[in-house]
């Protein structure tokens, strides 16, 4: 099977190139022994294909109208994703949510085009520790009256994240989690 070879190598590469071993905080605010920065996977051209293959696959026959997620850790997969849709004649339409409203402009806290009420929506993230960045823009989406039918993270921290997004209401799938990267909770 194709998506397997194409998982063997994207965790691969997530291992040899994102993963770091020290001390940071992380966005949740938590200390954390380790940092896995997703965006050296995203903005290679090999990962971002490898991510956007195994995303547009899981999605491909279910209906999907647009893909979108939170800025910044969401943007590369959303172009790959949406780019890779068009090449397969299935195009979809994508978005990104900010972490609040502009102050200038059109003031958008959704930047991409106009999602019609009743959309079905992915959303996509790279990292997800707590799910409170992610949740927030599954919100936002809701909020236009589109249904969110599922979220995708390429990796899964286990902490907490799945928890708080099914608590309230939503699908996690992640490609990959701490353990599959072998790092110690």
């Amino acid at each position: 099977m194709v998506n397997n070879v194409v998982k063997k190598r994207l965790l691969q590469i997530i291992k040899e190139k994102a993963v770091f071993h020290s001390s940071v905080i992380l966005s949740s605010g938590r200390v954390s022994g380790y940092y896995i920065d997703a965006r050296k996977i995203t903005l290679s051209a090999e990962g971002s294909y490898l991510v956007a293959k195994l995303i547009f696959d899981l999605i491909k026959d279910e209906g999907i109208d647009a893909v979108g997620g939170p800025t910044v850790g969401a943007d590369p997969i959303v172009g790959a994703v949406i780019y890779l849709s068009y090449l397969n004649n299935f195009p979809l339409q994508g978005f990104i949510v900010r972490k609040e409203a502009k102050k200038h402009g059109l003031q958008k806290l959704i930047e991409g085009p106009d999602l019609k009420k009743g959309c079905r929506v992915v959303i996509v993230d790279d990292v997800i520790t707590t799910g409170s960045s992610t949740l927030m823009a599954a919100k936002a989406i809701e909020n236009l009256g589109c249904k969110v039918v599922k979220i995708i993270a390429l990796v899964d921290r286990l902490e907490g994240g799945k928890k708080n997004l099914e608590q309230s209401g939503f699908k996690l799938v992640s490609l990959f989690t701490a353990k599959d990267l072998s790092i110690d909770q």
